[in-house]
């Protein structure tokens, strides 16, 4: 599939994913001004804080190189958030970015704070390189959750973030229970290991020890490579439980 071809194809499921959205009632917006956005995650009830990597303040989130999607209801109430930021790793890898804490802060050295770490242990991660989107904070309402939209919000940042920056790889830091419940898989993840990130931020309160999800652009390529026709694989991921942190 030449250039051309690929960018029709994926902006064809971004359509698909987007009517899917729709018809469980979410009406998907884009933005990338992220002061907006962290004003508005903060009074989400039930969401955890957003972290570092999406918080204006620690990150470098210009235009160019993060976006934000938020989904709204019938009445125009907030009912799901998440966001993808570009990052060029050609001369670093995945591993080397997340312990050096560059994945939360711009300056990590100014802004992390006394006793912050990160330590990567997932295999892939150390050949992870080049061009590399990552997708974070990601939020579903209690009330929207078994509407199988897991197999839409995920696709629909990949997509984005492909025809914006042609990224080698996307990836996600998710907890161990979003692996059992499989929703790894349902939102598109084709590979996992465990240990992606150790990251322990004692200023924020923050001690995870999330598990590394990701898929290459030629996977991404071949996930949508069906068009609007692909819709009903969109909808085709049967009884799926999202949580708050899907």
């Amino acid at each position: 599939m030449n250039g051309s071809a690929a960018t029709l194809e994926v902006s064809k499921y971004i359509c698909a994913a987007n009517d899917l959205a729709r018809k469980s009632g979410l009406h998907l917006t884009m933005g990338d001004d992220f002061d907006e956005y962290v004003a508005i995650t903060s009074t989400l009830p039930g969401k955890y804080p957003t972290f570092p990597n999406f918080r204006p303040d620690c990150s470098d989130l210009s235009p160019e190189k993060a976006f934000w999607i938020m989904g709204r209801d019938q009445d125009g109430g907030i009912a799901h958030v998440q966001a993808t930021r570009f990052d060029d790793l050609s001369n670093t890898t995945l591993a080397q970015h997340l312990e050096s804490l560059r994945a939360c802060f711009a300056d990590p050295g100014l802004k992390a704070g006394p006793g912050s770490s990160c330590s990567c242990s997932a295999p892939a991660a150390r050949s992870i390189t080049g061009r590399v989107a990552y997708r974070g904070d990601v939020w579903l309402r209690e009330d929207f959750r078994g509407h199988d939209l897991a197999a839409c919000l995920g696709p629909i940042a990949f997509a984005i973030a492909y025809l914006r920056w042609s990224p080698h790889f996307i990836y996600a830091l998710v907890a161990e229970w979003y692996i059992q419940k499989g929703l790894a898989h349902q939102s598109g993840y084709f590979h996992q290991e465990p240990h992606g990130s150790i990251l322990r931020l004692p200023d924020r309160g923050i001690d995870d020890n999330d598990w590394l999800v990701w898929l290459t652009r030629d996977e991404l390529l071949k996930m949508s490579g069906f068009g609007v026709a692909d819709q009903n694989r969109l909808s085709d991921s049967k009884g799926s439980k999202l949580t708050p942190e899907y």
